[in-house]
């Protein structure tokens, strides 16, 4: 009987890992997307073929709200700092009556985004400045184990989804080393990436504000400081590359028009190159937004990526299910 048992379970693993290797994005609609992806990999990875691209140079970068996770309706990091406000409200009284804190603390959040872009500055300044990086890396630890989202009340960190995490792992499969370039804060998504995506601390790019040396109780540390040190979006996505990785990528993934100078850096590199735009138009399983979004706004790159010769998902015909939970 027992081996038996393990004779089922080793035909099973057997069974589970051919299926994988038959087709490593089974979440994955039969469509132009996918097979575009297959067939890339295959030719750059192929010894012997003109398109054959060394380990070393297969380099890979992702863009973080609405490439890998949702964006909607609100990014996520912002949904950080409005619950920082809350926390700090105690020791800042004259939030009660300056805005847009006020705003936020009433719960009036389109008066508090009021003032554009400058207004969200003000609220993330206030609230990731001031303390050291490992004071703050656990803040975000301890709040990204159990922040939910606004609307499906699941764990942000299960709003990722299925397909890309399919993506990270069969790149990885085949040599890539995949990284991170978000407009989104370095150090506040540094903290769970490797968990969540397989992505380790040092291939995360993203926003940055400055940080100084000190010494605190006699001990060293790094202070973060209300002052921007480098935006990690639009024409800063591939400068953020250059400085943190050293190398053009062979395959850039997005889903909005802050990711088009990055795809476009990746593209315009000698030999084979890939680029990939995910176009939200699930409004059943996901939400549908593209040109007129005031969060991750597709427009220019509709128009020009397949001009481009980039690849364009569309998420509800591309995509079997969405997020992982999903197939559960």
């Amino acid at each position: 009987m027992k081996r038996s048992f393990i004779n089922v379970l080793l035909s099973l693993l057997l069974f589970t890992n051919t299926a994988w290797a038959a087709d490593p994005l089974p979440s994955w609609n039969d469509t132009a997307p996918k097979q575009a992806i297959v067939a890339f990999v295959e030719q750059v990875t192929r010894e012997g073929s003109p398109d054959f691209v060394p380990a070393a140079e297969r380099i890979a970068t992702f863009d973080n709200d609405g490439t890998l996770w949702a964006e909607q309706p609100i990014y996520f990091q912002f949904l950080f700092a409005i619950d920082r406000v809350k926390a700090l409200a105690p020791q800042h009284p004259e939030w009660k009556t300056e805005e847009p804190f006020a705003s936020l603390l009433r719960g009036d959040m389109k008066s508090a985004l009021a003032g554009g872009e400058h207004a969200m500055l003000e609220i993330v300044m206030s609230t990731h400045a001031g303390m050291t990086t490992q004071a703050f890396e656990k803040t975000v630890t301890d709040w990204i184990a159990t922040a939910t989202h606004p609307k499906t009340r699941r764990l942000l960190t299960e709003m990722v989804y299925q397909p890309m995490l399919e993506l990270l792992a069969y790149l990885r499969a085949n040599g890539f080393k995949t990284f991170i370039v978000s407009g989104g804060g370095i150090e506040f998504m540094r903290p769970w990436t490797q968990k969540v995506y397989g992505i380790p601390p040092e291939q995360v790019i993203g926003s940055s504000i400055k940080t100084a040396f000190e010494r605190r109780d006699g001990q060293p540390a790094l202070v973060r400081l209300p002052e921007i040190n480098f935006i990690d979006d639009k024409a800063g996505k591939p400068v953020g590359i250059h400085m943190h990785i050293g190398r053009r990528p062979i395959a850039s993934f997005g889903n909005s028009d802050g990711d088009f100078e990055m795809l476009e850096w990746t593209t315009a590199g000698a030999g084979l190159r890939f680029g990939l735009l995910v176009h939200h138009t699930d409004d059943n399983r996901e939400w549908a937004y593209d040109r007129d979004s005031p969060i991750g706004r597709l427009d220019r790159g509709l128009d020009e990526g397949p001009r481009r010769g980039w690849t364009i998902v569309d998420m509800r015909d591309d995509w079997k299910v969405i997020f992982p939970f999903e197939m559960r």
